[in-house]
């Protein structure tokens, strides 16, 4: 019996979207879902028992991090990820491939694998296909992801087809290598910013026997119409059976209009990372609790928020707390956003079932006001510079 599936349950008669359920080895998951970030074990700042009292049966955590830190093999004599880290729900681990290629002065990548400098110490390692593989098998996740060249969405047309040739060829390997039968194998379609190679890269992927299929190399910068644009352009080429997982998208506005365009499964360190700085999801967009409008604020920052924060805490505390620079104005934040997202993704369900998705996202969307265009971009390249120079220099003192 095969105890990791895939079932499509109902799709909206008007947009793509679509009720599905994973079910793995350890629990059955829900479709549309966003998937926390767990990149080193953990989701930063909460307990996985938190985790999952928000309601979240799927955690990814990271193969470049943990076979950096601690090691596959300590995590090995544990019995595995799910009781190294105490999480007893579904796991995916991502190969590490865009966290390898995003340190571009680190490493070198040809057809057998990429060879690169680690930005703790600085050692040099070799990756193949074949070894993310094994690696993952190690940690016994239950959803893998195979080796992909994840291209910059500003490189040519040249250079991007060489990355999509490169991904369809560690696919195979991929396959090939792959031996366990309680995990599944996803396969990520590339093609950057490209229609055309966006649809070469789906039609030979799912040629191929994957279990699901990721759409890689977008959120990565590029204007959201273009993300939009390779979503339409890529689903379009994928099976209704099979699952579809947008990598790296975490903003409510993204998970919505994802949903609309059938993406089942999303993933990104974007709630928990903003929340570290002070944002917080609210219905009207994100706000910024550190400014000074919120010094004396009563009332919570969402007070239609059931979250703990927010049942608990005033706007005025958590002000307090950033601006001291106390550690619980973290887990406070953190368990905020991954809640505010956890409510949306279960309306989000509620709406296909109920067959009103569409005037959902109407309703939503009216309301919430998304991060400014120009601003998020600059935001995105401050961010990319920041890594890139912390990856290339003072290895010691660099922390993801």
């Amino acid at each position: 019996m095969n105890l990791n599936t895939f079932r499509l349950l109902k799709t909206d008669t008007n947009s793509k979207a679509r009720l599905g359920e994973l079910t793995t080895p350890h629990g059955r998951v829900p479709t549309p879902t966003f998937i926390p970030v767990a990149s080193q074990g953990t989701i930063k700042t909460l307990t996985p028992e938190e985790v999952k009292d928000i309601g979240f049966g799927i955690a990814l955590a990271n193969t470049y991090h943990l076979y950096l830190r601690p090691g596959i093999s300590v995590i090995e004599k544990f019995g595995g990820l799910h009781r190294f880290m105490a999480w007893e729900q579904a796991i995916l681990t991502d190969s590490g491939g865009y966290q390898i290629f995003s340190l571009a002065r680190l490493r070198q990548v040809n057809d057998e694998g990429v060879t690169f400098r680690s930005h703790i110490d600085g050692s040099e390692h070799l990756i193949t296909p074949e070894l993310a593989i094994r690696l993952q098998e190690s940690l016994g996740s239950d959803i893998i992801m195979v080796l992909d060249e994840c291209p910059a969405p500003d490189d040519s047309l040249k250079s991007t087809q060489a990355a999509v040739k490169r991904t369809h060829l560690w696919a195979e390997r991929s396959l090939k290598t792959h031996q366990r039968h309680d995990q599944v194998l996803y396969a990520i379609v590339q093609g950057g910013v490209f229609p055309q190679l966006r649809r070469q890269s789906a039609e030979y992927l799912t040629s191929l026997d994957f279990s699901g299929f990721a759409i890689g190399g977008l959120s990565l910068g590029e204007p959201k119409r273009l993300t939009k644009e390779m979503i339409e352009t890529t689903v379009t080429w994928l099976p209704e059976n099979k699952p579809r997982y947008l990598m790296g998208a975490g903003s409510p506005e993204d998970i919505i209009e994802g949903v609309a365009r059938g993406i089942d499964l999303f993933d990104s360190a974007l709630p928990t990372r903003v929340a570290r700085n002070g944002a917080l999801f609210t219905g009207q967009g994100r706000v910024d609790v550190c400014n000074a409008m919120y010094r004396q604020m009563e009332r919570p920052v969402d007070p239609d928020c059931d979250c703990y924060t927010c049942r608990t805490f005033s706007a005025a505390y958590l002000h307090h707390l950033f601006n001291s620079e106390e550690l619980l104005a973290y887990r406070l934040a953190t368990m905020h956003n991954l809640t505010f997202i956890a409510r949306l993704t279960q309306k989000i369900r509620d709406a296909i079932s109920n067959a009103t998705f569409n005037s959902f996202k109407e309703e939503f969307l009216a309301r919430y006001q998304p991060t400014n265009e120009p601003v998020r971009l600059e935001q995105k390249r401050k961010w990319n510079r920041t890594r890139d120079l912390k990856g290339s220099s003072n290895y010691p003192n660099h922390r993801q």
